[in-house]
């Protein structure tokens, strides 16, 4: 099996798009396949590593730090060298070329989404979008062009059911992982401030509700509650949040290097704020519970699913009620939340979401390597 990962539109919040591809590329290469990765850089390189080829594509900038692949037909060079048995896209909508190049050449798609287009729109503008007609279209477009699609969540599914069923498109629900060796719990000295501290990981940009976590805490801080939030990350709107902290103990740390560094923290919170209602997954949420962190989310969206009884919480996207939230999870006992917390991510491990993924590989293909057309 030969396969090509294709990732376009990297940047400072492509964290989970990074991580997935990473982690899953890994698992791929331990189970002896042939793996090539083609991203967006600031010129063309091809370099050779433990865990197959990487080819950069030389893209613009294209605003936040993001670049883009703007022309399909150079990513079209690199395939047609590796000649894969099937391709693996994580993006549905600049490198949709790419899948007509592969059906053309009968090589297999296979399409992981990562968002609900509609409800980032909506989080980034903050309006209720007007393009539903158009997202519908698109989506439309892109089950008619891939063999196989992958969502991480039953809020990620939703989106496609309907218009994939109508194009006979294959879906498959595969939850992402955690690194469950460096994200793990961490001895804690014993504390006798009273202070709740909780922590917020995450872009600050509109889409990951960075603004809400804030929010809940300046909620918090109003009620008299002795509380500490403590936000890892950089994005555009910092102002914007500094402005709704106000008076509260809020922090803003900025981006922590270093994934050690990041598990301390986390592991060092009483509670872990990851409130979009709008994430397909949550990868911030696993990490959270594997440090032993119960993470409370909002009650609509992926990151809902990743959340039981046994390691968190959840509520409407508000800060009154996310604040009622974070108030009764306190009220619990810690030790068994930490040990809750643990548990659940530790149903979420990388080997299972690359496992799941080189089933659907196999499924799309035949044993010579040619699409295999849903009955």
């Amino acid at each position: 099996m030969r396969i090509a990962q294709l990732a376009n539109f990297i940047g400072p919040a492509s964290g989970g798009v990074r991580t997935a591809v990473s982690a899953m590329g890994e698992g791929y290469v331990d189970a002896g396949v042939e793996r090539l990765l083609v991203v967006p850089g600031p010129a063309d390189a091809v370099e050779e590593t433990a865990t197959g080829t990487v080819v950069s594509v030389r893209a613009p900038r294209v605003g936040g730090g993001y670049r883009l692949i703007v022309e399909p037909w150079r990513v079209v060079e690199a395939l047609e060298r590796f000649a894969p048995t099937s391709v693996e896209l994580h993006d549905k909508t600049t490198l949709l070329p790419v899948a007509r190049w592969a059906r053309r050449r009968g090589v297999a798609t296979v399409l992981l989404s990562h968002e609900r287009l509609g409800d980032m729109l909506a989080m980034r503008t903050g309006l209720d979008t007007s393009a539903r007609a158009p997202i519908a279209l698109l989506n439309r477009l892109v089950v008619r062009s891939v063999d196989r699609l992958v969502v991480t969540s039953g809020y990620a599914e939703r989106e496609f059911r309907s218009v994939a069923a109508s194009a006979r498109c294959p879906v498959t629900r595969v939850p992402l992982g955690v690194d469950l060796d460096t994200f793990r719990p961490v001895r804690q000295p014993p504390r006798s401030d009273g202070v709740l501290r909780l922590v917020h990981v995450g872009r600050l940009s509109r889409e990951k509700s960075p603004h809400l976590a804030v929010a809940t805490a300046a909620e918090l801080h109003e009620r008299g509650v002795p509380v500490q939030l403590d936000v890892y990350g950089e994005g555009p709107h910092l102002d914007e949040l500094r402005a709704i902290a106000g008076s509260a103990p809020v922090t803003f740390h900025g981006f922590v290097a270093g994934r050690d560094a990041l598990r301390e923290r986390i592991a060092a919170a009483d509670i872990a704020l990851s409130v979009c209602p709008g994430e397909t997954f949550g990868l911030a949420v696993l990490e959270a519970l594997a440090c032993g962190t119960p993470v409370v989310t909002a009650d609509r969206g992926g990151a809902r699913e990743l959340v039981d009884v046994t390691s968190g919480g959840w509520a409407a996207p508000y800060p009154s009620t996310l604040a009622d939230a974070v108030l009764d999870l306190a009220a619990r006992p810690r030790e068994h939340l930490r040990v809750g917390a643990r548990r659940r991510a530790e149903r979420y491990p990388w080997s299972a979401a690359t496992d799941a993924m080189l089933a659907v590989h196999a499924d799309a293909t035949d044993v010579t390597g040619r699409v295999r057309v849903p009955a």
